[in-house]
């Protein structure tokens, strides 16, 4: 099954509203301008219900089918952008220098106001489908403060669904998995305490930077010798603070990094090996730690009966040769997460075609993925509420 005709007509119109949005983006909750200009088209639209301040600066709007009452099913789409110079080229590249649409944020958005005008047109459904513009999806936490607002038992929302593009998978290609698909991310900072001195007299010293550099080494030895290999987890020092005189040992050297998990039980080993790891490394050289380790977003974990169903829903957009049901997860981190611990649903990818990689200067959304995406939506609420 091809994507709908209306869709297909709809794409030109659906590019000028992402384009609009990839010239004007707007970092974690600061989206005001994004949110007014979401909830301007959906009102456009003619949705029974449009509500804005939800979570700060979410947008919600309620679809209502000519069908009758019913469940109500909820789509959602991120909306900020990333502190990246943008580089792409492209004519509609990002007004605002140190801003840019890096992650296709902007498609999200834009796909699914396009799903919103087709079924406010249509209604061709029993139920109601609430489409979710969500703030700080970078880093933020946006779902988890709209859901703090309450949204999900305001509106009644039985079931949830998530879209995000995906470099190097074809247009009109899809790609999900059962279970998680993307992983928890947890931050810490390791503070070494040791004592200085001269750099001429390191007898006098404790050496902070020495051991924090043997920590470094040692966390590794947590995945390579001590996790189950078929059981996923990513310890990233990403950062190493210290001294700034060549020579000067300091008192103190801070490690900064992340903790990628796919599982509960591991995401609780890792944790609790770090801490100890850490501590115990410094003790060999005389030195100390104060740990910091905090949990980020949880994994994003799809559940079954509404996974196979959207296998299915990309299966009637794109063809089942052009869907992957059983993709490798991915070990980057998304907010999503937190309204699926909360409603059944999926996460599925998008292919965005042989673009730049997502967070890339580089990178921009590819409209024709547009409507593939549109079309995904559309299918799967007249699908899921079938009259």
């Amino acid at each position: 099954m091809p994507v709908i005709n209306r869709v297909a007509e709809m794409q030109e119109q659906v590019a000028e509203w992402r384009r609009h949005l990839h010239q004007n983006p707007e970092l974690l909750y600061d989206v005001h301008e994004t949110s007014r200009f979401v909830a301007e088209k959906l009102n456009s639209f003619g949705c029974d219900v449009v509500e804005t301040g939800i979570g700060k600066t979410g947008v919600v709007g309620i679809i209502k089918g000519k069908h009758g009452d019913g469940p109500v099913i909820g789509f959602r789409a991120d909306m900020d952008a990333l502190p990246i110079f943008e580089t792409s080229g492209k004519p509609w590249a990002s007004k605002t220098p140190g801003k840019a649409h890096s992650c296709g944020h902007d498609g999200h958005t834009a796909m699914l106001l396009g799903a919103a005008q087709y079924l406010a047109e249509t209604r061709n459904f029993k139920g109601s489908v609430a489409v979710i513009f969500q703030p700080a999806e970078e880093g933020g936490a946006g779902a988890l403060a709209m859901i703090e607002d309450g949204f999900i038992d305001k509106f009644g929302i039985n079931e949830v669904y998530g879209m995000h593009n995906e470099p190097r998978l074809a247009v009109g290609n899809f790609a999900i998995r059962k279970g998680g698909i993307m992983a928890a991310a947890d931050v810490f900072e390791i503070t070494v305490n040791g004592r200085g001195s001269h750099a001429a007299q390191p007898h006098n010293s404790i050496d902070p930077v020495l051991a924090a550099s043997h920590i470094v080494i040692a966390l590794q030895s947590i995945v390579s010798r001590e996790t189950d290999p078929l059981k996923s987890l990513v310890v990233t020092v990403a950062a190493i603070h210290g001294g700034e005189a060549n020579n000067v040992i300091p008192d103190t050297v801070k490690l900064v990094g992340t903790v990628r998990t796919l599982l509960p039980e591991t995401r609780d080993f890792a944790q609790k090996r770090l801490t100890a790891v850490a501590e115990m490394t410094a003790t060999v050289h005389g030195a100390t730690t104060d740990v910091v380790y905090r949990r980020g977003y949880p994994v994003t974990f799809n559940h079954e009966a509404e996974t196979e169903f959207a296998i299915g829903i990309a299966g009637k957009v794109a063809g089942p040769k052009a869907v992957n049901g059983e993709v490798n997860p991915h070990m980057g981190a998304e907010d999503f997460s937190y309204m699926l611990e909360q409603r059944p649903g999926a996460f599925i990818f998008i292919g965005n075609g042989d673009t730049a990689s997502l967070h890339n200067a580089a990178y921009d959304f590819n409209d024709e993925a547009i409507p593939y995406g549109v079309s995904y939506w559309v299918t799967l609420a007249e699908t899921a509420l079938a009259a």
